[in-house]
């Protein structure tokens, strides 16, 4: 029998050193909280009361829970140069930040490549009130300075999703990125598991009771993670949105330094500090030197 396989009791054992690597060490779209596509799509119906009215616009938002996309890894997985650049290619150490997402099933380059586009969300949604259409204004959505400086206007999507996984949603491979808002939206990373994305406007007021019908197209899959999905319709005053950590937070800090404002003011009430006599600083002491120095 060979040595190396044999299972002789007098052999000793031997052990193998626990190693410190982390178990995710190699990085591939299982490792992390990406998304793969749901094979179950389902279309459904779902229904909600308007509490009061809401004017336009009616900002649509879609909300994911427990998906890190401040993770490290998933953040640095894009290539900012290609997105801004016709025909970059790139040296293989500036690319290799794109993997596992780089190339697609013929060793083609993938554009945009990367787990952050590879990840695009993709439900859809369809509103209606009392059996009449909302349209949804899906233009505009990302900010300006992203469409002008970071995604070129003569960048267009290559072999995107043409890989033995599909992530989320597809691209029009014929309109350039600095017109695919969605996928800006998305690139535009959250700092928190739990966020918002701008997923459009209805650009007509909701009177209060009405009805309104949300067809929505089921096909992000959350489940691989943990996740939960929302879709949130909300309005803005000229103060902007409604965000209650902000308000919590500049509360608390006022609150802060209100208190740190009355108890310096009570304890030079309490105990004062005396002003120092200003005939002890060195330069009133010795005048006569001073002058003589000076002259």
């Amino acid at each position: 029998m060979n040595g190396a396989a044999s299972t002789d009791s007098c052999s000793p054992t031997v052990l193998k050193p626990k190693s410190k690597k982390p178990k995710y060490s190699r990085f591939s779209q299982q490792e992390l909280p990406a998304n793969k596509l749901n094979s179950n799509t389902r279309i459904f119906s779902r229904y909600f009361q308007v509490p009061k009215q809401m004017k336009s616009p009616v900002f649509i938002y879609y909300q994911l829970e427990n998906f890190y996309q401040n993770h490290r890894r998933f953040v640095k997985s894009r290539s900012d140069k290609q997105l801004r650049s016709k025909g970059f290619k790139g040296d293989k150490k500036s690319m290799e930040t794109c993997k596992p997402v780089l190339q697609s099933t013929d060793k083609s380059l993938i554009v945009p490549c990367g787990l952050v586009a590879w990840s695009l969300f993709n439900d859809t949604y369809g509103f209606s009130v009392k059996g009449k259409s909302l349209q949804v204004n899906k233009k505009d959505i990302a900010w300006g300075s992203d469409k002008k400086y970071k995604f070129g206007s003569n960048v267009f999507p290559k072999n995107f999703q043409n890989t033995d996984e599909v992530g989320g949603a597809k691209l029009n491979s014929s309109i350039p990125l600095s017109e695919q808002e969605d996928l800006i939206v998305w690139m535009r990373t959250a700092t928190l598991p739990t966020f918002r994305k701008l997923y459009g406007r209805i650009e007509q007021d909701l009177q209060a009771n009405d009805i309104v019908t949300v067809v929505i197209q089921n096909n992000y899959n959350t489940y691989g993670f943990k996740g939960t999905k929302s879709l949130v319709l909300s309005t803005t005053s000229w103060v902007g949105g409604k965000n209650s950590f902000i308000g919590l937070a500049y509360i608390t800090i006022g609150g802060i330094c209100l208190f740190l404002a009355v108890s310096f003011i009570l304890l030079y009430v309490i105990k004062p500090r005396p002003l120092g006599d200003p005939s002890y600083l060195s330069w009133n002491r010795n005048p006569s030197t001073t002058s003589r120095t000076l002259s």
